[in-house]
């Protein structure tokens, strides 16, 4: 069974688990084309791979978007230039920078 998280990390670290995805849609945070780039990405995936991420410090997993659970401050910095103020949760989050990228929007199905 597969599940949707949302995670921050750099270009370089999700292609390391990239293979291991069903689907994934991200947004570069800075502009720039370097591994080492900061992106919000919305990973699906089976239950493994989203503990294998969690253990992976390179990944910061965001609450549940239903959770109604505050983004931590580092992802609430990361994420400002999109318009995320501080409180924010990943609901409110994911629905700032899907006006950017609209795949990034939470959708149950």
């Amino acid at each position: 069974m597969t599940g949707r998280r949302y995670y921050l990390t750099k270009i370089g670290d999700w292609q390391r688990h990239a293979s291991r995805f069903s689907n994934s849609h991200w947004l570069a945070l800075q502009n720039s084309s370097e591994s080492s780039t900061p992106i919000i990405v919305l990973i699906e995936a089976d239950e493994g791979v989203h503990l294998a991420l969690e253990d992976d410090k390179s990944f910061e997993p965001l609450p549940h978007p239903l959770a109604q659970k505050q983004i931590s401050g580092t992802a609430q910095d990361a994420l400002s230039a999109h318009g995320v103020s501080s409180g924010a949760t990943t609901f409110e989050a994911a629905e700032a920078v899907s006006r950017v990228h609209p795949l990034l929007r939470h959708r149950i199905f």
